[in-house]
């Protein structure tokens, strides 16, 4: 999500490693989403994608080949510039973290609903559903910042409903879901696990996101592609 005060698009895909090629056993992650996937005001090790590949290896040989989140970036955003990086990244597995900024941006319900639904198929379309993740947004009107952003109680309310939406329409895909609010809820008493800027995660609130995805992660790439959940 943006700064405070502050309207950010601007576009910087550090981490696409397009170029790179790990090596052949190993499986090609890609990573989508705006700030809480980007890791705003962390840095790039603390990141969760990043923390969730060292978390599992060597067990599981998956290399992030890219993390194509942008702060500030709205579900249509991601739609517009990170859906059509796919096919030359090769993905073999893929996450998606998207909606905070619907819900600052306030883009309606039912536009936020079917484009999660266009994402949700063209991940599935690319790597089959059970090499799909989607992960909860956190509720940041919890944070020192949060109320930056308008009345805590309504964006709190439309940030569950966002969640709700993306879990539901996940279920119907047979992708993972993966809520983070647990660990996200407990930034009103733990100030550790809020970045400096005071409203995005730390790396530690990071890391306790990765114990809860991590075992998700793994279950899902003990299967074969394209086997869901069941």
């Amino acid at each position: 999500m943006p700064i405070a005060g502050r309207h950010s698009r601007c576009v910087h895909h550090e981490s696409e490693s397009a170029s790179y090629d790990p090596p052949v056993d190993t499986l090609r992650f890609v990573a989508l989403g705006d700030s809480y996937t980007i890791g705003t005001s962390v840095s790039e090790v603390e990141r969760w994608p990043n923390q969730l590949v060292e978390r599992l290896r060597p067990a599981v040989a998956l290399e992030l080949v890219a993390n194509l989140g942008v702060n500030g970036y709205t579900s249509g955003d991601l739609i517009e510039d990170e859906l059509p990086r796919l096919a030359r990244l090769r993905p073999d597995f893929t996450t998606v973290l998207i909606g905070v900024n619907d819900v600052v941006q306030r883009v309606p319900e039912i536009a936020y609903d079917g484009n999660v639904a266009h994402i949700l198929d063209t991940l599935v379309a690319a790597v089959g559903a059970g090499r799909v993740m989607a992960v909860s947004t956190p509720d940041y009107t919890l944070t020192p910042q949060g109320a930056a952003f308008g009345s805590p109680a309504q964006q709190r309310a439309q940030i569950a409903r966002l969640n709700e939406v993306m879990a539901a329409r996940a279920a119907e895909r047979a992708i993972r879901f993966v809520s983070i609010s647990s660990v996200a809820d407990q930034v009103a008493a733990d100030r550790s696990l809020v970045a400096r800027d005071g409203l995005h995660p730390s790396g530690a609130q990071y890391g306790r996101w990765v114990e809860l995805i991590a075992p998700v992660v793994v279950e899902a790439l003990a299967l074969p592609s394209g086997v869901p959940p069941g």
